[in-house]
């Protein structure tokens, strides 16, 4: 199991991008995306991720260098791990529960309450709107709708989740939380399932909590 410390910056909730970017890069913990776990989906894009915390909220910023760019998904909650997507499962530290945020390249996200891949509470249209979104695509566009193959792309994006929303009491934070971090783009010309933690099982699944990596608070 991978472990990672999970340090402190204040204020990352009310940061633009650019601020983020720079606060991450120079004071977060990072890593790749990088396990390969099963062999008939080789492709391996350059996937990056930073993560730290405020007092309030967990951050997390992914860079990509990859082929393909697809954005099928324009509404929060739709199949976004069809399209260009990173994802962050974290589990609650109290209950056994996990939960899912993954996000499109355009900054379209899924986030749900889940006790296994089946059995899912989607988050509601009011606590997607707690979580601080960014992407360097969408930034200066708004959400469009294209399809790209064999072409490398650059992007990023992040967020910013409050932990209430994941269980947790920002004045009394469990000592550790267990989490993994994927990139996939099922329907892409390149289709990968890329994870933080490795996966030890047959076939591509994400919703496998017994393969946590840990964040140190």
């Amino acid at each position: 199991m991978k472990t990672m410390e999970l340090p402190r910056i204040e204020g990352l909730e009310r940061m633009s991008y650019g601020e983020l970017d720079l606060a991450m890069e120079t004071g977060a913990a990072g890593s790749f995306i990088g396990c390969v776990n099963w062999k008939e989906f080789p492709y391996r894009p350059l996937a990056a991720f930073s993560v730290a915390r405020s007092r309030t909220h967990l951050a997390v910023l992914y860079h990509v260098r990859g082929l393909d760019l697809r954005v099928a998904t324009l509404e929060d909650n739709g199949p976004v791990w069809e399209d260009s997507c990173c994802e962050m499962f974290v589990a609650d530290p109290a209950d056994g529960t996990y939960y899912n945020f993954e996000m499109n390249c355009m900054g379209v996200l899924l986030a749900a309450k889940r006790t296994g891949r089946n059995d899912a509470r989607p988050f509601s249209a009011e606590a997607l709107s707690r979580i601080i979104r960014h992407s360097t695509l969408a930034q200066d566009k708004g959400p469009y709708k294209v399809e790209e193959a064999g072409t490398i792309r650059h992007w990023s994006i992040g967020m910013c989740v409050p932990f209430d929303l994941i269980g947790i009491d920002p004045d009394n934070p469990p000592a550790s939380i267990r989490a993994n971090f994927y990139k996939c783009a099922d329907k892409s010309a390149h289709p990968h399932f890329l994870s933080w933690n490795p996966i030890d099982v047959p076939t591509p699944d994400f919703h496998r909590p017994e393969f946590f990596g840990e964040l140190v608070f």
